[in-house]
Parts: C-alpha cells; structure tokens; sequence
C-alpha cells in the first residue's frame, strides 16, 4: 500500500503535551463541580432571615396575648422593658466588645447553640437584670439578652425553637438565660427538670415588701390610673385581709415558690442572691455566683463603680479610664408614698414566709430587723 500524508493526518496519537491540557481541564472542571456543590449545600443549612424575623415576632405576639394564670396580675406588664431586656441601654458598648470577640469565632466548627446549663429563674424586680448583664462580661458565660418565657409561655414551640434562642457558644463557655417568672409558675420546676434535671438555678430576692412596692412603681409609671397601692393590697381594707391572688403580693411569698422547686431539685442546684448586697457589695455577690457556677471568679471588685445619684452600682473596664456604664433610666424609680400602716400589715403578713424562706436556705436575708 502506498503511503498516504492524508491517511496519517487522520490516525495521528495525541501528542504528550495535548493529554496534559486535556488532563489540567479535566481537573479544573471537577474542582467546579465541587465547589458549586459545596455553595448548593451551604447555602441549605443557611437560616432564612425572613422566616426567623417572622418566627420572633410571632413569639412576641404570643407573649402579648399569654394569659397572667390565677393570680390577679395588674403588674404583669408584658411589654415593659424588664420584659425586653432594655433596661442596660448604657451598657450595650461595654458587651459589644465582648460579642465582637465571641464572633471571631463564629467560623470555628466547635462553636454551636446548646440547651443552658444554667438559668436565672427569679424574681421579678429583685435584680435578676443586673446580675445578668454582670455575667454576660464574663469570658465564660453566653446569654441570652432577652428574656426567652420558654418555660411558662412558649413550651409548646418545642425544645429546638428555644435552642435555636441561644448565642453560639464554645464547649468551654456556659449558656446561660433568665427569665424572672418562672420561679411563681407552677409548671415550670417539671419542665426545667425535664429538659436536664442538672441544670443550675439561680433566684435573685429581695426584701418582699420592697419588691411588691418596686412591682407596682414600675407599672404605675406606664398605667397612671391603676389603683393605689393600698387599695390591691387588700381584699378588706378595714379587715386588714390581704389580697394573695395579687401577682405583686404573691411573688414575694418565697418559701411557698421554693416548695415546689424542691420537690424536682435539690437544695445544692439552687443558689439565692441577695437582691440588696447585689447593689451594696456586688463583688461578693458575684464571687458566690461565679463559683456556684463553676467558673473563674473574674468578675471582681475591679468591674464596679458606686454612683450615689443612681442608687446602684455601675460596671467599667478593668483597665483604662474609661467612663462607667450605668443603668438605663427604668432603673432607680422614685417610689411613692405608701401608708406606713400598709407597710407594716404587710411585713407582718410576710414574716412567717420569710422565717421559713431563712429556714429552707440556711440564710437570713434580715427583711425583718426593720420591725
């Protein structure tokens, strides 16, 4: 056969450099494949926003519309800032340095949102805002800012909804929440138990009759034409019976409350703080909280500062000169004028909870040495 330049053209083998390009192409094509399928299944897990904005506002709608239980509950303002967790206006700058520092590692695989190993569970105007805010300074602490109501208005969303509430955290930090009314909601101490019957239970009290006084005061200041202060403090004024259905009465009955917690927890899970050497020493305080809680004790004498005008204390940096951030303007509410009378009724009224309270904690609270 002769030899045909046309027949070669024809059956002529790929070159080494061609199977080399043809090689790198096949390559750089899978490598896009893969990365289009890693952004598909990113963007999968990715929340939608629209739907979790929708999903907080719904809660909010359902906390708004919540019924106030048995109790006469004129106080129980659902919409106050207490509520909302606003009151530490001041201090938004001091604990966004320390979220800034938490996100640097929002990318870290062993960060997630766990269930709280811990919970501020009480009581309404006995402090439960300060002593949140003064943990979440704490390197070891994420919380919730807000106040979630999972346990007593929002069970039924299920225990992802209330996870998914949760600031991401390290497997070295403690989440932690607090919402006020759970200690007086009846069903609360068997849920709690449920969800982890290890969890750590933090009450904040107060003396009773302050509280009670500081409960109405706040109420007052958006609801002018509520009654007085006497007036639902008693069911017959003229027979000195007061009225223990009214949630500002009730609340301070501790030792009634704390029965119930004991019967799903032991007295050594919970800890008390006291309400009044929170403002006075609230270095001690925290000394107490941070250990019962199993951290560092690194929120000291350094990260507070009086102020005589508030009544309270303020926190700062350790270092610097910076200024000190104070409470927001609910807190240091002038309270009015009530009948010495009422007050005192009402002391009397509480002094046998508040010797039993002494009793079941080991702790005199000393609410009755003013008598």
């Amino acid at each position: 056969m002769e030899y045909s330049p046309i027949l070669h053209n024809l059956y002529v083998v790929p070159s080494s450099h061609v199977r080399n390009k043809l090689f790198v192409l096949c390559i750089m094509l899978s490598l896009w494949v893969y990365m289009i399928y890693c952004c598909v299944g990113y963007c999968s897990t990715v929340p939608n926003l629209a739907y979790a904005n929708r999903r907080e506002s719904d809660a909010d709608a359902d906390n708004r519309g919540s019924s106030a239980g048995a109790s006469r509950d004129l106080l129980n303002n659902q919409n106050d800032l207490d509520s909302r967790g606003d009151e530490w206006e001041d201090i938004r700058g001091e604990t966004k340095a320390l979220d800034d520092n938490a996100m640097s590692g929002f990318f870290n695989e062993t960060e997630g949102k766990k269930l709280p190993q811990a919970i501020i569970i009480g009581v309404k105007k006995g402090g439960t805002r300060a002593l949140l805010e003064f943990l979440r300074l704490h390197p070891d602490v994420r919380a919730v800012g807000a106040e979630p109501h999972f346990f007593d208005r929002n069970y039924d969303k299920g225990l992802e909804w209330y996870r998914d509430l949760m600031p991401k955290s390290s497997e070295g930090q403690l989440t932690m929440e607090k919402t006020p009314s759970y200690y007086v909601t009846r069903e609360v101490p068997a849920r709690i138990y449920c969800m982890s019957k290890d969890t750590k239970l933090i009450v904040v009290v107060r003396d009773p009759v302050t509280r009670a006084i500081s409960d109405y005061t706040q109420t007052r200041s958006k609801k002018p034409d509520i009654p007085s202060f006497e007036s639902l403090t008693f069911k017959n004024m003229s027979a000195g019976l007061i009225d223990t259905t009214w949630s500002a009465v009730q609340i301070g009955m501790y030792a009634k409350h704390l029965e119930r917690w004991l019967q799903f927890f032991p007295m050594e899970q919970l800890l008390f703080v006291s309400g009044e050497r929170l403002i006075t020493d609230p270095a001690g305080e925290m000394a107490r909280v941070q250990d019962f809680l199993g951290i560092r004790r690194v929120i000291t004498e350094k990260y507070f500062h009086f102020n005589p005008a508030k009544g309270f204390p303020c926190l700062k940096r350790p270092e610097g000169n910076s200024k000190p951030h104070c409470l927001g303007k609910t807190k240091g509410r002038t309270h009015p004028n009530i009948d010495p009378e009422v007050v005192q009724r009402l002391r009397d009224f509480y002094k046998p909870f508040n010797r039993k309270f002494y009793k079941m904690t080991g702790y005199d609270f000393g609410w009755d040495s003013e008598e």
